[in-house]
């Protein structure tokens, strides 16, 4: 028995972009910058993935660089806006206290350079309001970047209803959408986003894969200085064949959201019932308001690691929180923006599904998780002060 349910920390390259891959791998290995035939070649590769991305996103093809994934994305569209805003004496910064470490961190290294940072608090059900955006901005608020669906409690933000405040306001706004795309309907014009981040192995693409949507009048600065290539914002020899593929996976992917989302959600919904049996646990973020695949429990009176070493040798592949941060041994920061506490956020599972999950998978799972947290529960400390009344239940 041998099940992935970490599809929020990669997914597996699907066949039809692995076959573009080493179609463009072998076939079209021109450098696009040249202006030999070969090369014209690759560029027409290039030129095609960019116009059939910018499509689904009902974006202009102008208005996409391709990066080597979300986190320099994420780093270009953040520091871009920043530095733009900087030069009109606008300083300040929204964003929220569960982002992704690669806006969390670019804000740190900003706020070293005397950029001011507003983190909104996020509610216990993993959503921040239009309205706290709102109230935040001031006059010197260059941009706003909120995740679209966070990475490891899956919640889904008001993203089109933040984008028009920050529209009223003429503030820049920005969402690191590389959970949601692929896996929710995306649209730059009618969610007023300004800038967006993605990254291919999200949905079934290749790693070292990504690209960011700059809307045209939104300048973009250097974060790779070189060669004149994505019109001089990303110096480099492009990825012609991880780029293919990333379009072709985010089409795929697109094409069969409907069908795929609603094989996802059944099982899905499945897991959290099942889950929501064992004594003293919760579920974390909106139980509706959530990604298709995501499943995220804490359970008082366990470590995390332990439970996930014991599902791995039960065949069962999944996660505590975000893959970036998984070798870290503090609990996870989203957690506890949410208001877990230590001890509870220490207890967490993430599970992240694709539409490749079945029934029996789901029924394996449920079973094996009540049967792992029985037992690391029967010699923990922390539960037998618990049951003795020592402690308070906190869940």
């Amino acid at each position: 028995m041998s099940i992935y349910v970490d599809n929020a920390a990669t997914t597996k390259l699907s066949e039809g972009a692995a076959k573009i891959m080493i179609k463009h791998l072998s076939e079209t290995f021109g450098n696009p910058s040249s202006l030999y035939t070969i090369g014209q070649e690759a560029k027409e590769v290039l030129e095609q993935a960019r116009e059939d991305i910018a499509k689904i996103i009902n974006a202009d093809q102008r208005e996409i660089t391709f990066t080597s994934g979300g986190s320099e994305a994420d780093n270009q569209a953040i520091r871009s806006a920043a530095y733009f805003g900087k030069r009109k004496g606008k300083t300040h910064i929204i964003s929220t206290a569960f982002e992704h470490h690669a806006v969390l961190h670019t804000l740190d290294h900003l706020k070293g350079e005397g950029f001011e940072i507003t983190l909104l608090d996020v509610h216990e059900n993993g959503i921040v309001t239009a309205d706290e955006v709102e109230k935040a901005i001031r006059e010197d608020t260059a941009l706003v970047t909120v995740m679209f669906a966070n990475n490891e409690i899956g919640t889904i933000q008001p993203i089109r209803e933040i984008g028009a405040v920050c529209k009223k306001y003429g503030v820049i706004f920005h969402t690191d959408a590389v959970q949601a795309i692929g896996h929710l309907p995306i649209d730059v014009e009618a969610d007023n986003i300004d800038m967006l981040s993605a990254s291919a192995h999200k949905f079934h693409g290749p790693k070292g894969t990504g690209f960011l949507y700059a809307r045209k009048g939104v300048p973009l600065i250097n974060i790779i200085d070189g060669g004149a290539q994505e019109r001089g914002k990303r110096a480099g020899t492009e990825n012609v064949p991880g780029i293919a593929a990333m379009a072709y996976a985010l089409k795929d992917a697109v094409d069969n959201m409907e069908k795929n989302n609603a094989i996802i959600i059944k099982k899905r919904d499945a897991l959290i019932e099942g889950l929501s049996e064992i004594p003293h646990c919760a579920l974390n973020g909106d139980r509706d308001k959530r990604l298709p695949g995501n499943v995220n429990f804490c359970f008082e009176g366990i470590e995390g690691e332990s439970l996930l070493l014991l599902l791995d040798d039960k065949g069962i592949m999944a996660s505590s929180g975000s893959a970036c941060t998984s070798g870290s041994l503090d609990p996870s920061h989203v957690l506890l923006a949410i208001g877990r506490v230590h001890d509870v956020a220490h207890g967490s599972l993430r599970l992240s599904l694709s539409e490749d999950i079945t029934d029996d998978d789901v029924k394996y799972i449920i079973e094996s998780v009540k049967e792992v947290v029985e037992y690391l529960r029967s010699f923990s400390p922390i539960w037998r002060d618990l049951v003795s009344g020592k402690k308070q239940f906190i869940l």
